[in-house]
């Protein structure tokens, strides 16, 4: 990066014309008002390294509701706003921009959300993560492009450095933690020294941060292109044991999540699939701590705990010649997730061909025939009902009926018996 650059022009040349004209009616509206607004954080970083992104924030040394109202007015788009912090959200078309009061925070203590109010610019930098986020660029006439860049983001992006701003940094969040491995694997960057020691002595304060926020930085790395990077960094700092001391970040996990990707492809991977995958060497109790230290949604924990169970009875899956039928009554509790990781991770060619049997055709097989229509043909009313209809929903999995009229002449057949006095097979 050259040390002369236009920002103005850098504007210009990377984000959509509609997201440039809105700046500039923006700054211009912000300085009729006397407040001075400032493009700010992870956009500014990625112009600045040519990559695209279109998620705009925006930071006003002013009231950020009011200043929203009026150019929603002017969009005719929709307004999200939270007065608590003095934030909104403005959506039109295919964009959407976040528009905050410049503020300072307070922490009460370790891992609680920040008190926040109202500030300039220069503290609102000063809040953030890493000085890689603290850069700005003003917006108002007569200053359009001027960069804002109090803790030498620009010159850490340069040397390709993660740096936290002060020596608190991650005892105040400890989920800085997470965001710092993350965006050292995604950019290719690496930890400043103090920035790592300080991280590795501050690994107990990730105990300070609530199930659902931990959660949720999971759920962030598992966006990452290539999650696995940031659990193999996290394995070798020791951080990941904090998420749990059985977990691993190694070439099996590699191996795993690259499969999924080709497995899934075009679609990512589910966060579910991934955790699975992640979770997969945990004994049932082992997961119990981990749903519990996530506080995973019911379908989540479900999936983590179907894993287990599935991986439990891969010995029967890998038998050669088990039946469609018994590869259903193995499978039919479990989830589709749950299916998808164990097939990921065998060994077993007949393993994993059962499973895809199971989750591309016997999963969705039906019998056409109804209880009452079984009470129509002559067949009296109770437990025996549901029972024939499991032998039908049998005999359909393994191929020895197709049709409803099928079905049909089996139940002729078994009325037929009955009337001569003898029983239905089974």
């Amino acid at each position: 990066m050259s040390k002369r650059i236009n920002f103005g022009k850098l504007i210009e040349k990377q984000l959509p014309p509609e997201l440039v004209n809105f700046m500039w009616v923006a700054g211009e509206m912000a300085n009729s008002r006397g407040e001075k607004l400032y493009l700010v954080g992870g956009v500014v970083r990625d112009l600045l390294m040519e990559q695209a992104n279109f998620d705009l924030d925006l930071v006003v040394e002013g009231n950020a509701i009011e200043l929203a109202q009026q150019l929603t007015g002017i969009n005719k788009g929709k307004i999200t706003t939270h007065p608590r912090f003095n934030t909104a959200k403005l959506q039109w078309h295919d964009w959407s921009i976040d528009l905050a009061t410049a503020r300072s925070e307070t922490y009460a203590k370790p891992g609680a959300l920040p008190a926040v109010t109202p500030s300039s610019i220069d503290d609102d930098l000063s809040r953030r993560d890493f000085t890689i986020n603290t850069m700005a660029i003003r917006l108002n006439p007569g200053y359009y492009g001027k960069l804002v860049d109090p803790h030498g983001g620009r010159e850490d992006l340069q040397s390709k450095r993660i740096r936290i701003l002060h020596e608190k940094s991650f005892t105040d969040d400890a989920t800085r933690i997470w965001r710092a491995l993350r965006y050292e694997q995604r950019l290719s960057f690496h930890l400043e020294r103090r920035t790592q020691t300080l991280l590795q002595r501050d690994i107990p304060m990730l105990e300070t941060i609530s199930a659902d926020r931990t959660r949720y930085e999971m759920e962030c790395i598992c966006k990452e292109k290539y999650p696995e990077k940031v659990f193999n960094r996290a394995g070798e700092l020791g951080v990941l044991a904090a998420l749990h001391p059985s977990l691993k970040g190694d070439g099996f996990l590699k191996e795993k999540f690259e499969h999924a990707r080709q497995e899934c492809s075009p679609e990512p991977p589910s966060f579910d699939l991934y955790l699975a995958l992640l979770a997969y060497p945990l004994t049932a109790e082992e997961i119990e701590q981990l749903i519990s230290r996530l506080n995973l949604p019911r379908l989540s924990a479900k999936t983590l705990r179907d894993t287990i169970a599935v991986k439990n009875k891969m010995r029967s899956l890998s038998t050669p010649g088990v039946s469609p039928g018994a590869i259903y009554n193995l499978l039919r509790d479990f989830s589709p997730t749950a299916l998808e990781a164990n097939s990921l991770v065998t060994q077993s060619a007949v393993a994993g061909q059962a499973i895809h049997l199971f989750l591309n055709r016997l999963k969705d097989v039906q019998v056409s025939l109804t209880g009452d229509d079984l009470i129509q043909m002559g067949i009296a009313p109770g437990p025996q009902i549901k029972e024939i209809l499991g032998l039908l929903h049998q005999a359909k999995l393994n191929g020895k009926i197709n049709t409803r009229h099928d079905e049909e002449e089996i139940i002729k057949g078994w009325l037929a018996q009955q009337q001569g006095g003898t029983t239905p097979p089974a």
